[in-house]
């Protein structure tokens, strides 16, 4: 029961003012004079003023609240650790029980960085998740809170006043005190790297715990699984480490030391940089054999693309030509035979014949160099008109060591559709073209294919009789492409409607060049937010069950399931972040999940450090869960009251509230009942009285 008085007015307070005023004053007056009933009249006038503002009395029936206690669980991937997990547990169940002793307490219970998305696994965030328990609570009803961590906690605001609340916070730590771990770990890596040029990255090895900072450590380096070198890093210093990246695209540089006897855990004996490979500019060398309307489409295809830099020769004048113009007016640049392909040629990451014949411009010798350019790892594309079908067709030089396919003579000249073979829907250069799902093929037609014996390699595309119109092979260690058509330009025309030239030449011109995501046999893997998405390109009909690794070192299985012909998909579900090691067949793949250097294994031994201050400062406490002997001792609970110290060794203090809440309010006027009515009337009665007599 709570009494008070309110006062509901019957005027406005300045009109009840002005009114008690002016009577208190006349009454005054009497008192001042001493005039027979002046007191009774000034009590009358102080009663009628009262009146006026309408006292009432409230009684109101309250009931008391309890207290908010949040349990903060730490779930974070350190909590699996040795015993830390069991720990958790144990304390866990023993604070809810202890608590629920008293009926002064409401528990609530908060299981922290349960994956909730990749970047929050991969940092123990426990005060925001605190945060947010306690958003709809009043700062007076929070009790205190208790956390039960391995100390490892990534969100440790500076001062008190950030938690919202002035209540005691407590922090129970799992894990041993003789914890120990070696970690490795880039300090320096940066995100992008040319291939073929010297990379600087710096790494760490240091052992946390009781471990001394001396010694030598073997460091093992890896790059997208395959070993590269080991060297020898001193524990505690940074040392620098130089790569040189041989591919494009994403590259995963990894580091390994060996485990230490009683090590928390082997997580952090490995540490990943993320690298993406840039090329420089693609060097292209395109050699025309003469003007056609084919040789615009090539050059401002391979000009428009910014990683490119071609160099384009056009022979306009032949050896043979003779048309009586002497030499010195002729406006002309002599063919750099020798510096091309003699003294440059390892310098070009693609050779394009474009319509060319052997007229003696490039000697026989040349063509011999170009066959051992791509046995030795470069790419060469014919793009074939007639002249490949003529007498002095490349095919009749030393390059036809190199070429996928040799001419008949014949060329066949009618209107076809260009399609796709079988292996052509499999095959990722034409797999999935803009235009080829349907039957026909919504492109326009071309006119001309060049007839050849004996292909080899894939052919991709097809043409009139079902002719080999684009034919990939590889040479060694090289790749060479045939365009058995000249007839290109009509799609880059628009030709009823054209086609899609650009994707489709550029495409045949990575490939050539070797770009990973256009090999036919690729296992690819890609992580975010919680799941692993597989991806396995095949020219087969089928794929086995992808194996992977976790982190952990957990295996899993996930189904490849056809998506389009040649490509095959999978999504793992995890909540695991790190490296995962997928096989597929003979196949592997690595890709990670989350930050590279994610500070939830950074540092994994158990500490009290972190929080120790903020807990003190809270008026809190900070202990072990485990002594060392396994078994965990959980502090007492205790009610505290007011300013009461809220803690000590073996027992843990939760502030009590003095808050309720309202059940029900009953209210009695002074003046409006029959009551207060009789004792304003009895005052007059009186003043009355008393100056009658």
């Amino acid at each position: 029961m709570n009494l008070s008085v309110s006062f509901e007015p019957f005027f406005q307070w300045p009109v009840i003012a002005l009114a008690s005023a002016l009577v208190l004053a006349l009454a005054a007056t009497g008192v001042l004079r001493r005039a027979r009933g002046a007191w009774l009249r000034l009590g009358a006038a102080s009663m009628l003023s009262l009146a006026l503002t309408n006292p009432v009395f409230l009684n109101e029936q309250r009931d008391p609240v309890k207290s908010v206690v949040a349990i903060v669980a730490d779930r974070s991937q350190s909590q699996t650790f040795g015993e830390r997990t069991k720990q958790t547990d144990e304390a866990l169940k023993t604070l809810q029980e202890r608590i629920g002793r008293f009926n002064l307490f409401d528990v609530r219970i908060v299981e922290a960085a349960r994956a909730d998305g990749a970047e929050n696994r991969s940092s123990t965030r426990l005060f925001s998740a605190l945060t947010e328990a306690l958003r709809d609570v009043p700062p007076g009803r929070v009790a205190g809170a208790v956390i039960v961590t391995d100390g490892q906690v990534h969100d440790v605001p500076n001062m008190k006043s950030v938690l919202g609340f002035d209540a005691p916070l407590h922090a129970l730590i799992t894990g041993r005190e003789s914890d120990t771990d070696r970690v490795v770990q880039f300090t320096q890596s940066p995100k992008f790297g040319i291939t073929g040029k010297p990379l600087i990255l710096e790494y760490l090895v240091s052992d946390e715990g009781l471990r001394a900072q001396t010694g030598e450590v073997r460091v093992r380096v890896l790059v997208n699984g395959e070993p590269v070198a080991e060297e020898v890093a001193i524990l505690g210093v940074k040392k620098p480490l130089e790569l040189t990246l041989d591919r494009a695209g994403t590259n995963i540089v990894e580091l390994t030391v060996d485990p230490v006897e009683d090590e928390v855990s082997q997580t952090n004996n490995q540490a990943v940089a993320i690298v993406e490979g840039v090329r420089e500019n693609l060097r292209v060398l395109l050699v025309s054999g003469e003007p056609h309307a084919g040789e615009r489409t090539w050059r401002n295809l391979l000009k428009s693309d910014a990683s490119v830099d071609l160099v384009h020769f056009t022979i306009l004048r032949p050896p043979e030509k003779q048309d009586g113009t002497p030499i010195n007016e002729l406006s002309l640049i002599a063919f750099p035979t020798r510096e091309l392909f003699v003294d440059r040629i390892r310098d070009f990451d693609l050779i394009i014949f474009d319509r060319y014949q052997h007229r003696d411009v490039l000697p026989t010798l040349y063509y011999d160099y170009i066959t051992q350019y791509v046995e030795q790892g470069g790419a060469l594309l014919i793009a074939a008109g007639p002249e490949y079908a003529g007498e002095m067709t490349i095919a009749n030089t030393p390059l036809v060591g190199a070429l996928p396919a040799t001419p008949t003579g014949d060329v066949t000249e009618q209107g076809f559709l260009p399609q796709l073979t079988e292996l052509g829907k499999r095959h990722p250069v034409t797999r999935g073209l803009e235009g080829s799902a349907s039957e026909p093929p919504n492109w326009s037609r071309w006119f001309r294919v060049i007839n050849v014996d004996n292909p080899v390699g894939e052919i991709v595309m097809k043409g009139a009789g079902d002719r080999p119109l684009l034919i990939l092979n590889r040479k060694e260690k090289g790749r060479v492409g045939m365009f058995l058509s000249d007839q290109g330009w009509l799609w880059a025309r628009g030709f009823e409607g054209g086609g899609p030239y650009v994707s489709l030449y550029r495409r045949i011109a990575h490939w050539l060049m070797k770009e990973p995501e256009l090999e036919e046999e690729a296992l690819t893997a890609s992580g975010k937010e919680q799941s692993l998405e597989i991806s396995r390109q095949t020219m087969t009909d089928e794929v086995p069950v992808a194996d992977v690794t976790l982190p952990s070192g957990a295996k899993a299985s996930v189904k490849l399931t056809r998506v389009e012909p040649g490509l095959f998909k999978g999504k793992l579900e995890t909540s695991e972040i790190g490296l995962f090691r997928i096989a597929n067949g003979d196949l592997t793949a690595l890709t990670h999940l989350g930050p590279a250097n994610a500070p939830e294994f950074l540092s994994t031994v158990s500490t009290l450090e972190k929080l120790a201050h903020l807990v003190r400062e809270t008026g809190g406490t900070i202990e072990r869960l485990s002594g060392g002997s396994g078994d965990i001792a959980v502090p007492d609970i205790l009610p505290v009251r007011g300013r009461m110290e809220a803690s000590s060794g073996d027992w843990l203090g939760l502030r009590t509230t003095d808050e309720t809440t309202l059940r029900s309010v009953s209210r009695l006027p002074l003046f409006a009942g029959l009551l207060g009515l009789g004792a304003l009337l009895m005052m007059l009665a009186s003043t009355w009285y008393r100056e009658g007599r």
